[in-house]
């Protein structure tokens, strides 16, 4: 059996752990997929590359209700796709090159799993065992398994974005965000897009009131048909599938009604699982949720037993143990776990009071904190009040000059604190323009204090973040806010 320091499972956050700390460290890296991991090579980074042209394609047919007439002449697929993976497949190589070129790191390429406590096999079948292991192996696509998913012109968020051609007519199933993002992808840069959900309600974590604005946008821009389970996939012979759904009965189309949409593709976006299900973790002696499937662990990332003691020397990050799915959440249990591998004597704990995540789709969507339902409930539970105030973007100067329709900062304070329980927004620049109220939430810092502490640019429009903060009906005094 081999032995090392260190073994850590997954070449994405857990390969940033590697630090000049580590260099007298002899260590393991792990990783059977592609080197980086999801979010540069199938997740944010690409989709984003995908979502900017889009987002600008789109953007421009809405000019005309500004006066101005602009047509979208020639979309050319293959030299977009080019131009993002030229980019990210050298960061790949690279990374990899990189790793294998230290004499302190040995670089696996191949799946692992437990065989016993501290003990791995890996796929060729060599045993490696390490007095610490961090597993940062991550999530996979899940599939609802319907007949006909094999077949080629049917693909997952891994693949689609290689494909040659940008197809004609898309069937996006899922009602997520990567369903989302990828609708708002294929519409903005041309195609035909109908999108499936076997539920009424889209981003099920997202406030109700973002929600039903966005699904009203959606419903603009391409095909969105709610309460349709997806049944089959059937190849049609001449390069196209139809899509066959039923109908629930909860929409507008009677229960049990057959709904068959022709495509050129498929894209199936019906979430990601923790990959737990690769490694054995039973015959580690880890614990797993089984209604989540995530490795269980404490506040300092440790790995938690199937019942609730800490597995000495295992450590989880990233996807495979969090609930949110998001790589900025994954960078920080990996700064965690990267301390905690060295400073046994002073753990540090993660903090998860305020995770955002945004939506890139068309408008775009931020969040953090509380939603409305569960803030008025946390606020029953503790006895008191909370304050709300939606603020339309269309309200303040600049949304003006963009006319706009759907823009929506949605903020929720306790009434007698004035701190800020959640941020909510849909419109342009929402994921940057929620970051304020993230840095308010984390630091404290009272809704009228951020308010009247500072100055707004006028006309920016961030004004529309200061209209909700005063808008909001707390009981933190005005001129104390003013002298602070």
């Amino acid at each position: 059996m081999r032995r090392f320091d260190i073994i850590i499972i997954g070449s994405g956050s857990g390969n940033t752990i590697l630090s000049e700390a580590y260099e007298g460290l002899d260590v393991a890296l792990i990783d059977g997929g592609i080197f980086g991991g999801t979010c540069i090579n199938v997740g944010c980074i690409p989709t984003k590359m995908y979502v900017y042209p889009a987002e600008i394609s789109e953007s421009a047919r809405e000019l005309d209700r500004l006066g101005v007439s602009v047509s979208i002449q020639d979309v050319r697929w293959r030299e977009i796709r080019d131009r993002i993976f030229g980019r990210i497949d050298a960061i790949s190589v690279g990374g990899l090159a990189y790793r294998q070129s230290l004499e302190n790191v040995t670089v696996f390429q191949e799946m692992v799993r437990f065989t016993g406590p501290k003990t791995l096999m890996t796929a060729s079948g060599e045993q490696l065992t390490a007095n610490q292991i961090v597993i940062a192996s991550g999530s996979h696509v899940t599939t609802p398994g319907v007949p006909g998913e094999d077949l080629p012109q049917v693909h997952t968020s891994d693949t689609v974005m290689r494909i040659d051609d940008l197809p004609q007519r898309v069937v996006v199933v899922g009602g997520g965000f990567i369903a989302a993002e990828f609708a708002h992808i294929f519409h903005g840069l041309g195609s035909s897009v109908v999108q499936l959900n076997r539920s009424g309600r889209l981003l099920r974590a997202h406030d109700a009131e973002i929600v039903e604005r966005f699904t009203a946008a959606a419903s603009e821009q391409w095909d969105l048909a709610l309460h349709q389970g997806i049944e089959a996939i059937v190849d049609n012979g001449d390069g196209t599938v139809t899509v066959r759904s039923i109908a629930s009965g909860d929409g507008s189309a009677p229960a049990g009604e057959v709904r068959e949409d022709v495509a050129d593709i498929v894209l199936l976006a019906t979430g990601r699982r923790p990959a737990t299900d690769l490694l054995d973790p039973a015959a580690g002696g880890l614990g797993v949720d089984e209604r989540t499937h995530l490795l269980q662990v404490d506040e300092f990332q440790r790995v938690l037993s199937p019942t609730g003691e800490v597995v000495e020397g295992i450590w989880a990050l990233g996807d495979i143990c969090s609930p949110w799915q998001l790589k900025h959440v994954a960078n920080h249990e990996a700064r965690v776990v990267a301390h905690n591998l060295l400073h046994p004597d002073s753990l540090l704990r993660s903090d998860h009071r305020f995770v955002p995540s945004a939506v890139f789709t068309h408008p775009q969507i931020a969040s953090v904190g509380m939603t409305e339902g569960q803030a008025r409930t946390w606020a029953a539970e503790n006895g008191t009040e909370i304050a709300v105030k939606a603020q339309e973007f269309g309200d303040v100067a600049y949304g003006w000059a963009m006319e706009d329709r759907y823009g929506l900062c949605k903020l929720i304070a306790d009434r007698s604190t004035g701190q800020l329980l959640g941020a909510h927004m849909i419109g342009e620049s929402s994921s940057s323009l929620i970051q304020p109220l993230i840095q308010a939430m984390s630091f404290g810092l009272d809704v009228s204090s951020m308010a009247r502490g500072q100055y707004w640019i006028h006309p920016a429009l961030a004004e529309v973040v200061e209209n909700a903060l005063l808008g909001l009906d707390v009981d933190v005094d005005e001129a104390v806010a003013l002298e602070h």
